[in-house]
């Protein structure tokens, strides 16, 4: 079943927020993109907000929270600069629940962003 919100930025693709396959359902990769007016943050800290507030409601949209969250792929467009801001960030966010993580640098990704969640939850 395809997962669609309003609540969370528009995806910029032919694809939907997020997929449900039997009790997992799997996030497209989401970004800081603004629901509203699809306006991007400025810096690291902000942009992390941004993404895990369109996490938060594409879960919701699922039924779901963050405690039905398994594993985060994180990709950040400047690890030397951004990680530490970015993880103590997440750090409030994932705080009691245990979830796995890879992070990795990207040259790019698709719209001018900083930083990009894919994200699988268990129901």
């Amino acid at each position: 079943m395809a997962i669609r919100t309003d609540k969370a930025a528009k995806p910029v693709g032919a694809y939907v927020h997020a997929k449900e396959a039997g009790d997992l359902v799997f996030l497209s990769g989401v970004g800081p993109r603004h629901p509203d007016t699809d306006a991007i943050p400025e810096g690291i800290e902000a942009q992390t907000h941004a993404v895990f507030s369109n996490v938060m409601a594409i879960l919701e949209a699922a039924d779901l929270t963050m405690s039905n969250v398994v594993d985060i792929m994180v990709f950040l467009t400047d690890m030397k600069n951004d990680f530490q801001k970015f993880n103590a960030i997440y750090a409030e966010y994932l705080d009691g629940y245990e979830a796995t993580r890879t992070t990795v640098e990207v040259g790019s990704l698709p719209t001018p962003i900083s930083v990009e969640f894919k994200i699988v939850a268990k129901k």
